[in-house]
């Protein structure tokens, strides 16, 4: 059972945009990604809101996620947040360990 959490980084002139660019720039990212139980960590932007910035954040389970957020790089994130003064909504999801039912798969092109 995967858990994906969909952060929603909302600021302004940009300032969304300028917080994930740094986070890939400084590396910090890049840490997130190589922690233990980190199956994705991505940045989007969505195409009718340039102040917004999706980040798809999946861990393995409930505990790395708790790693993560007890690790000295969530200071770092947050410091970063609070620099672009950045407001945030998240979606949390459980992955379905049944996968994709038959019906679905009819409708992906792979």
């Amino acid at each position: 059972m995967a858990i994906t959490v969909n952060l929603y980084y909302t600021g302004k002139d940009g300032a969304a945009r300028k917080f994930a660019e740094e986070m890939e720039a400084s590396g910090t990212a890049d840490a997130v990604r190589a922690e233990a139980g980190n199956v994705r960590y991505r940045y989007f932007q969505p195409l009718d809101d340039p102040e917004t910035v999706l980040l798809i954040d999946a861990w393995e389970n409930q505990e790395a996620i708790d790693v993560h957020h007890g690790s000295p790089m969530m200071a770092k994130i947050a410091e970063l947040r609070d620099k672009y003064d950045l407001h945030m909504t998240v979606e949390r999801y459980v992955t379905d360990d049944a996968g994709l039912p038959a019906r679905d798969r009819d409708f992906i092109r792979s």
